[in-house]
C-alpha cells in the first residue's frame, strides 16, 4: 500500500456477524478464519468486545499475528470508565484496561474510542478531569484516544476547545440523532458511519461515497472539508498530513462490508478527488 493512501484506513466494526457469513464472507469459510480474511478486504477494523469487558491478553496477540503488516486496529474503551455519573472516578478502569493485554497488539494499536451514553451531557470541568486521566503513552507505546459522544449539548465552542487542549479526537457521525462535530481536535480523524441503506448495493449511494472519499482527502491533506460546518474556531496550525480513519457501522449492518470496500476502491482509483 502506498504511503499516501496509508493515512486514510477504512473499515468496519468487529468481524463476527452473522449475516456476513455467505455474503461477505465465502461459504464454507470457518469462523476462525474471518479475521485472517476480512483484515485483507478493510484496512482496519474497530473491536468492540472490549466495550463490555474484559479480553484475553493471547486473543490480542493471535489478531495481531493474524492480520496484515500494515493493519491497525482500533479498540472501543470499557463501558465501565465512560457510563458513570462522576467521570474523576474512572482513573482503576482505565488502568485496568491498558493492564488487560490489549497493548498485545503493539505497532496494530490504533485509536481507543471512549463511546458515551445519549444520555451523558457536556460539563466541562467533569469532562476535563476524564480527559486528564487519559494516558498518551503506556509502557513506551503511544496512545492516540477518541470520545464519541451522543447528546447535543457537547456541540458547543468550548468542548471543541477541550478537546484541542489534551489531543483527543471526537468521533464524526453521520447519524441523525447524536450531534455532528467535524472539528479536527487531534493529529487524526475518526469517523464512524451509520446510514448504510438495505436497498442499496454498496450500502451508501455513489454520490455519498464521493463525498466521503472527498472529505477524507482533505482530512489527509492537512485541510478541512469545505462541506463541514466547523463547530468552534479552525486550527491554529493545520498540519500538512493527518492519518484518518472511517468506519462503516450501522445502519443496515449487513451492508457495511460493502459499503467500506466501495469507498476503498474510490480512494485507490482517486475517483473521489
Amino acid at each position: 500500500m502506498p504511503a499516501t493512501k496509508a493515512k486514510i484506513r477504512v473499515g468496519i466494526g468487529g468481524w463476527t456477524f452473522e449475516p456476513w457469513r455467505g455474503t461477505f464472507y465465502p461459504d464454507g469459510l470457518t469462523q476462525k478464519k474471518e479475521l485472517e480474511f476480512a483484515s485483507r478486504q478493510v484496512t482496519s477494523i474497530e473491536i468492540n468486545g472490549t466495550y463490555y469487558g474484559s479480553q484475553k491478553p493471547e486473543s490480542f496477540a493471535r489478531w495481531r499475528e493474524e492480520t496484515p503488516e500494515e493493519f491497525i486496529f482500533s479498540v472501543k474503551g470499557p463501558r465501565f470508565a465512560t457510563n458513570r455519573r462522576v467521570l474523576a472516578e474512572a482513573g482503576q478502569s482505565i488502568e485496568r484496561f491498558f493492564a488487560s493485554g490489549v497493548l498485545e497488539l503493539k505497532e496494530k494499536l490504533g485509536p481507543v474510542n471512549w463511546q458515551f451514553l445519549p444520555t451523558k451531557q457536556f460539563d466541562l470541568a467533569d469532562f476535563e478531569a476524564f480527559l486528564k486521566l487519559l494516558p498518551h503513552e503506556v509502557d513506551g507505546r503511544g496512545i492516540r484516544h477518541v470520545v464519541e459522544v451522543r447528546h447535543e449539548s457537547f456541540r458547543v465552542p468550548e468542548f471543541v476547545d477541550l478537546l484541542r487542549t489534551y489531543q483527543v479526537a471526537v468521533v464524526l457521525t453521520d447519524k441523525e440523532s447524536f450531534p455532528e462535530i467535524p472539528d479536527v481536535t487531534a493529529p487524526f480523524v475518526y469517523a464512524r458511519l451509520q446510514r448504510a441503506s438495505e436497498t442499496v448495493e454498496t450500502g451508501y449511494q455513489p454520490k455519498d461515497l464521493d463525498r466521503w472519499g472527498k472529505r477524507a482527502q482533505a482530512w489527509a491533506g492537512g485541510k478541512h472539508p469545505a462541506d463541514l460546518e466547523p463547530v468552534g474556531s479552525a486550527e491554529k496550525k493545520a498540519p500538512k498530513s493527518r492519518d484518518v480513519f472511517i468506519y462503516m457501522i450501522n445502519g443496515f449492518k449487513p451492508k457495511a462490508p460493502a459499503a467500506a470496500m466501495a469507498l476503498m476502491e474510490r480512494l485507490a482509483n482517486g475517483a473521489a478527488g
